[in-house]
């Protein structure tokens, strides 16, 4: 066998079925869905199965925490290109800090793609335990992530707070969304924020850095898989110095403020319905008279059932939010909007597509 057949026939087996896809892909809208779909699932599952083998010898080499950004780079290399989708990232500066915890808006599996163009170096992830029997699992493990389990409260609380210590020794960032669920329609717009990535960052002392993904609901839903460019912009941190676990859900509903107005202003414009004008309704519209809202009834917030921890008196240079939140802005989806949270925490979900 020549030298140069071994390069020809690997490039010949993946080149057909290739091929074949891209065929699909031009019949019809269907058929691009699909075919772009088993690209990208195929490509997740090879990057995956190469990631633990870079998980084991850079483990062995003592750079464990840099696994996610060598794999999440190699990644985003191959899927943006079969696939045809640009991530540009605004901000990408602030990723510079170093232990953070990062939350994002999570919107469908194709999250994976930009977290493969934006994550940072020294960084992990965290996910719910039933991931570690996933393909994806050796590979998560061995990079560590940090897993939780969501269905039982004080194991989730035990792993945020052991995930803390390990941030602040080792200087290690961590990615969540806060939202704990998939979210994404046509119409750019947030699900109420769970608590844990904020009680994560006050309880360690560290910085929150906003990530912001457009929405992205013309490029990939169900049933359409298009291409285009995805823009992403990252926040800078939000220092939690000085805050104490009181400071929680003010700093919750904050951080999705600044979110949820980041998210409106680079996505592409939706009129919806809520979003019109008098003006844009027709002339001969008869006007409807609307009757007087009726009072909700007060609902009762159960207080979060976590310990005060003490406060981090090192000083920091990023940004300190005001303990005195409560006169912060009370936007669309404010936690005092949507009363009491679940204990589903906001934790990374991959390898599901988007319904």
């Amino acid at each position: 066998m020549s030298f140069l057949s071994l390069f020809i026939k690997p490039l010949a087996y993946i080149s057909v079925p290739v091929i074949i896809l891209r065929t699909i892909a031009s019949t019809s809208p269907v058929g691009r869905y699909y075919a772009q779909l088993t690209i990208y699932l195929g490509t997740l599952a090879v990057v995956s199965t190469w990631g633990v083998f870079v998980a084991v010898g850079m483990t062995l080499i003592g750079r464990r925490h840099d696994v996610n950004y060598v794999v999440a780079r190699s990644f985003y290399a191959i899927a943006s290109r079969v696939l045809d989708i640009q991530v540009e990232v605004e901000g990408e500066e602030h990723l510079q800090t170093c232990p953070v915890v990062m939350v994002g808006n999570h919107q469908s599996m194709l999250d994976i793609l930009y977290l493969g163009r934006m994550f940072p170096r020294k960084a992990s992830i965290m996910a719910k335990k039933e991931l570690q029997w996933s393909p994806l699992g050796p590979w998560m493990f061995m990079s560590g992530a940090v897993f939780v389990d969501r269905g039982n409260s004080a194991k989730a609380h035990g792993s945020l707070a052991a995930a803390g210590d390990e941030m602040k020794t080792k200087g290690i960032s961590l990615m969540m969304y806060p939202e704990g669920t998939r979210h994404c329609q046509e119409v750019p717009s947030l699900l109420p924020f769970k608590r844990g990535a904020f009680h994560l960052a006050v309880q360690a002392g560290i910085p929150v850095i906003p990530v912001v993904c457009e929405n992205y609901w013309r490029i990939y839903r169900k049933g359409v898989f298009g291409s285009g460019t995805i823009r992403v912009r990252v926040l800078p941190p939000i220092s939690t110095a000085g805050l104490s676990v009181s400071d929680v859900p003010e700093l919750t509903t904050l951080v999705r403020d600044q979110m949820l107005t980041t998210l409106r202003e680079i996505s592409v414009k939706v009129t919806s319905e809520e979003d019109m004008k008098p003006a844009d309704q027709p002339a001969d519209s008869p006007a409807v008279e609307e009757p007087d809202p009726i009072p909700a009834a007060p609902v009762e917030v159960a207080p979060d059932e976590v310990p005060d921890v003490p406060s981090d008196e090192d000083g920091s240079e990023t940004p300190s939010v005001d303990t005195s939140l409560s006169r912060s802005l009370r936007q669309e989806g404010s936690v005092s909007e949507y009363g009491t949270e679940t204990d589903d925490e906001g934790m990374v979900v991959v390898g599901r597509q988007h319904h």
